[in-house]
């Protein structure tokens, strides 16, 4: 089926699964079911478009939301191991968790080598976090402009 698709060594391949799970699904689904209505009405009382209202008031306000789930599908694709397997054919289309994979085969294992790439392959989940950590704190306290 994914050949057929060509999605096959493909970025999109790679990343459309990441990006449609029922858990973020579920997400976006109890966080716009907690947006007011009240709010929406008044837009649409004063003339706006929905996609105005989409776009000028309902993203501004579950920004949080977008941000949890960037984090979450980010840290989903990152620690993948066995979808860019079976999608990323190529030996130059390795992931970090193969090349740590890599590193533990042999008879010997070099665990100071091990860890330091477990520590590279981490810096960047830990840098996104920080990135977005505004967007978490903001949706912790359920603030509504």
């Amino acid at each position: 089926m994914i050949s057929k698709m060509h999605l096959t060594n493909t970025v999109w391949g790679f990343m459309l699964p990441a990006i449609s799970t029922p858990f973020l699904i579920m997400m976006f689904r109890q966080n716009s079911r907690n947006f007011p209505v009240d709010i929406m009405e008044a837009a649409r009382i004063d003339g706006l478009s929905e996609f105005g209202i989409f776009f000028k008031m309902y993203m501004p306000v579950q920004r949080s939301t977008y941000a949890a789930a960037a984090v979450i599908t980010f840290m989903n694709a990152w620690n993948s191991y066995m979808w860019p397997k079976v999608v990323l054919n190529k030996p130059e289309a390795v992931t970090m968790p193969m090349l740590i994979a890599n590193l533990a085969g042999g008879y010997t294992v070099d665990y100071g080598m091990l860890m330091m790439g477990v520590l590279f392959c981490s810096v960047p989940t830990m840098i996104v976090f920080f990135v977005l950590q505004k967007q978490f704190a903001e949706g912790i306290t359920g603030a509504v402009k």
